[in-house]
């Protein structure tokens, strides 16, 4: 019989308490304090947990950022299978999550996940690091500094983007300021994030005597699913109108499982269903180092102070999200706060959705200004042509046929060529024609074959008293993926070797010997070092731009000796890449509305066992978002701005959803997760005080 139970009795309420009547509890010692920071409520534990994801979020995002160009012109995959297995390798970032959660609330605990399995296992390391890194320092704050937890949220998620901002910074100019055996250098740039996570292992390892290491709760996962399956089991088996029906479907669990689990797995199921539109948003997010690199490409990174490479226009997100996070926090939120308007949790992360959805909408705007501006691409049973007179005199080309004839009907100068392609038109995939040339009193007939879908140069050139011409085939991609490309015609009798850098360098046959295209580095070549066999001499091939394809014939002209006449086979990019800026300014200040407050919203809705398996749902949903993105650049076959518009689409009307859910939504409130033998304890000895103090007055 419970001695505190409520009593009429006068003699049973001022009878003295005795200690005998409580259950014996075992003796704790009194929990010292832990150590704070410059004498504020912030744990010190929690600086060593920051810097720690700094130098671990550097080498996930510097490794990313180089990622998709790695996949596009180390590897060659073209854009949509780049795309596909960049949003796998981060969908499966995020997948392993689950099982570090699992392992790390049921076995192992959070400080123990991080340290030996998530740092020293690089690979699979990031599902054991994801899930409990922000848990844990949610973990070090005492409940009654909980505003100062909401501030840590934010801190760590500065720390996030601060270790992106730096890493897509550098890592972009390690891989293409640095060359390793003549092509950019993506071991460098790869090696250095490796570094830093070993620097992440000891600045953790450093903290471990400070740490709050909540212990393990046993198998709360498996817990979870067999309490979920058992009530809607014992549910299904008690169907009959005559058995009285319960307050929540998970109360059927109630005949096996505790009251506390079964309360644990209700606020744990109310916020998973919160979740299910949420991979939407991620999908939209995750695209800057995807398409929206793959957009930047085919842009101009000369800002005049300043040239920026495709991979680091990405370093804007981190560095708006570092400028963002206080303003959102000290400015915005105040003032709205102050206008009286309630901007809860799930509000901001509606607004979030909005705003991912506008950022899209103007990425579309921006890839369909850049298509106007790119040259068109031959279709099927077409080609592109255009002729290159390197003749001493100007030549009329005619092509022999009857849809063809009309196209090239001028004469072209000596060391000209054609303003631009002309669209040939193929009977067959393949096809062969004839070219009637006039030079001076003499008329030839060629012929060459084509295949479709292609671009192709016909080269002119003297043979003696007469002229000849040769058909060379084009760079495979006439947009060269944005980067730049140069070829050579070498019009000397002995070969010429070219040195483009300290690594890279070509060799160009005699007698109008054709290199192939060569990728370089955009920049300034005053001087390049050439050398034949008996002389050395150097080339000024000018500014080499972005996104251009060049053709440079070397001829020895008798008054400026060995010289290189260019011309581009294709036009710069001509979009400058700060047009970007609108579209990540928009998804940055949507992240910071949703990504963080998300992580808070997280943390303070989790029951205490199950706050890493609840932050390890949140990182799934993200992981459904990356194989939404992988799904759609596989198989929806639409033109880029097209793709924009579906997902700025698509996550509208998911905002409509979540809203109508969050409309609904009550949020968990701390003392509601409070177990009941806590409060029962709290409750007893609260009657403890009462009785001992009525009858010392008594």
């Amino acid at each position: 019989m419970n001695p505190f139970q409520k009593n009429e009795s006068k003699e049973t309420l001022f009878s003295p308490v005795s200690i005998e009547d409580v259950p014996p509890r075992p003796p704790s010692p009194p929990k010292k304090p832990s150590p704070k920071i410059c004498g504020s409520n912030y744990p010190l534990s929690i600086a060593f947990i920051v810097v720690n994801e700094f130098c671990e979020r550097f080498s996930y995002y510097g490794m990313k950022a180089v990622l998709i160009l790695y996949f596009l012109y180390f590897l060659h995959w073209n854009e949509d299978t780049s795309t596909s297995i960049y949003h796998a390798f981060s969908s499966l970032c995020y997948f392993t999550p689950i099982l570090g959660a699992a392992i790390a609330d049921s076995w192992l605990g959070k400080f123990k996940v991080l340290s030996l399995v998530g740092l020293s296992l690089i690979a699979l390391g990031t599902g054991g690091i994801k899930p409990c890194v922000a848990a844990f320092g949610g973990d070090q704050f005492e409940e009654k500094h909980a505003e100062e937890r909401t501030r840590y949220f934010s801190v760590f998620y500065l720390s996030i983007n601060a270790g992106s901002l730096i890493s897509t910074f550098i890592t972009p100019m390690l891989r293409g300021d640095v060359q390793c055996f003549g092509e950019d250098c993506y071991a460098l740039a790869f090696g250095v994030p490796g570094l830093l996570m070993v620097i992440a292992l000891v600045v953790f390892a450093m903290g471990s005597k400070i740490y709050n290491k909540p212990p393990p709760e046993g198998n709360i996962v498996a817990q979870v699913f067999k309490c979920i399956w058992f009530a809607i089991s014992n549910r299904f088996k008690n169907r009959s109108g005559d058995i009285p029906k319960r307050q929540h479907w998970l109360d059927w669990a109630a005949e096996k499982y505790p009251k506390q689990l079964i309360m644990d797995v209700k606020a744990l199921t109310r916020v998973l269903f919160l979740y299910i539109p949420l991979p939407m948003f991620w999908a939209l997010l995750d695209q800057q180092g995807s398409r929206w690199t793959l957009q930047a490409i085919r842009m101009n990174g000369n800002l005049g102070f300043f040239v920026l490479q495709p991979d680091q226009m990405q370093v804007l997100n981190p560095l708006l999200v570092l400028i963002f996070i206080p303003l959102f926090d000290f400015v915005i939120y105040r003032l709205v706060s102050k206008c009286g308007i309630n901007f809860s949790s799930l509000r901001k992360m509606a607004v979030g959705m909005i705003l991912a959805c506008l950022a899209f909408a103007v990425a579309a705007a921006v890839e369909i200004k850049i298509n106007e501006m790119t040259p068109a691409q031959p279709g099927p049973q077409e080609v592109f042509l255009q002729v290159l007179n390197l003749a001493d005199d100007e030549v009329k080309v005619t092509v022999v046929g009857n849809e063809n004839d009309s196209l090239l009907i001028e004469s072209i100068k000596s060391f000209q060529k054609t303003p631009q392609y002309s669209k040939l038109h193929l009977k067959t995939k393949s096809q062969n024609f004839h070219f009637h040339l006039k030079y001076h009193n003499l008329s030839l007939y060629t012929e060459h074959s084509v295949q479709e879908m292609n671009w192709y140069s016909l080269v002119i050139r003297e043979d003696g008293n007469s002229i000849s011409s040769m058909m060379v085939k084009d760079t495979e991609s006439k947009t060269t993926n944005g980067m730049t490309t140069v070829r050579f015609v070498n019009t000397l009798h002995k070969g010429v070797n070219i040195s483009l850098s300290k690594d890279t360098s070509l060799n160009v046959g005699e007698d109008y010997g054709v290199s192939a295209y060569r990728t370089v580095q955009r920049g300034e070549y005053p001087a390049v070092h050439c050398r034949t066999e008996d002389k050395n001499f150097s080339l000024n091939l000018g500014l080499l731009d972005f996104g251009a394809a060049y053709l440079f014939v070397i001829t020895n002209n008798t008054n400026q000796g060995l010289q290189a006449w260019k011309t581009e086979d294709i036009p710069a990019n001509k979009m400058s890449i700060a047009w970007q800026l609108p579209q990540y300014a928009l998804v940055t200040a949507g992240e910071v509305m949703f990504s963080v407050t998300g992580l808070e919203f997280s943390y303070s809705q989790a029951p205490s066992s199950m706050k890493s398996v609840l932050q390890a749902a949140w990182l799934l949903t993200i992981a459904v978002g990356n194989i939404i993105v992988l799904v759609v650049a596989q198989f929806s076959g639409l033109v880029q701005w097209a793709e924009f518009i579906l997902f700025s689409c698509l996550l509208l009307v998911i905002c409509l959803i979540f809203s109508i859910m969050g409309y609904y939504y009550v949020p968990v409130k701390t003392e509601d997760m409070q177990g009941p033998g806590d409060k029962q304890i709290s409750h007893i000895q609260g009657n403890m005080i009462n009785l001992e103090t009525k009858k010392t007055k008594l």
